[in-house]
């Protein structure tokens, strides 16, 4: 017998009610609200995003990406935005997972891992103790103005499955996922979720039909 199973569905980028709204309708159970980068896409102020974040339905869960690596920064943020989840886009100390969970309890904590290597292999192993999921992204932190997300490159999937293999917390796949080429992503990964950013756009702007695609074709076929 088979069943139809499909990975959670993170729409990120978000730039107004609007489009939040949008993704809610097509089903994604969680939304990505993007605070001050170096770099990349989808930025929008603290005040837009608290205003987004307080209009997420109930069972649909709030991201904000933060590039701080500071725990009473993230704390801050965190507090004006009243998301329910922290996207942590680049590395922090390992003591800062355990300021933010003392300080923040009940919000979720997102570790994004830049998948370049097998090494990321060994990153994600290190960091999973401490985080409630981790987030296997396409960007290049060691560049002098850091890619932190939103570059729409896809990375290494085999690299991505490992990961999967190796933790024992939710794994949420990104970069460079559209709706020609995330059925393949989710066979081969098999993710816990997909955040999608760029592949669901049309000149900047959210695109129901394209993330409707994209929903549609996430949906695999896994033995029931």
């Amino acid at each position: 017998m088979q069943a139809s199973t499909r990975p959670r569905i993170k729409v990120c980028c978000i730039s107004s009610v609007e489009e939040a709204s949008i993704a809610v309708r097509a089903g994604a159970s969680a939304l990505g609200l993007v605070s001050a980068m170096p770099s990349g896409p989808g930025v929008i102020g603290d005040e837009l995003i608290a205003e987004i974040a307080a209009r997420v339905p109930p069972g649909v869960a709030s991201f904000l990406l933060t590039s701080v690596t500071d725990a009473d920064a993230i704390i801050r943020q965190q507090r004006t935005a009243r998301v329910n989840t922290l996207q942590l886009v680049d590395a922090v100390p390992i003591d800062v997972y355990g300021v933010l969970r003392a300080e923040l309890p009940g919000i979720a904590i997102v570790q994004v891992i830049h998948v370049r290597g097998p090494e990321s292999v060994d990153e994600a192993r290190e960091v999973a103790p401490h985080v409630h999921a981790v987030l296997l992204d396409s960007g290049n932190p060691s560049l002098a103005v850091k890619e932190l997300g939103g570059t729409g490159r896809v990375h290494d999937w085999e690299v991505s499955r490992r990961i999967v293999e190796a933790v024992d917390i939710p794994v949420w796949l990104a970069g460079g996922l559209r709706p020609d080429n995330v059925a393949e992503a989710t066979a081969r990964v098999r993710p816990f979720g997909l955040d999608i950013c760029s592949g669901v756009r049309t000149d900047g702007r959210l695109d129901a039909a394209k993330l409707a695609a994209l929903v549609a074709a996430a949906e695999v076929r896994a033995a029931g």
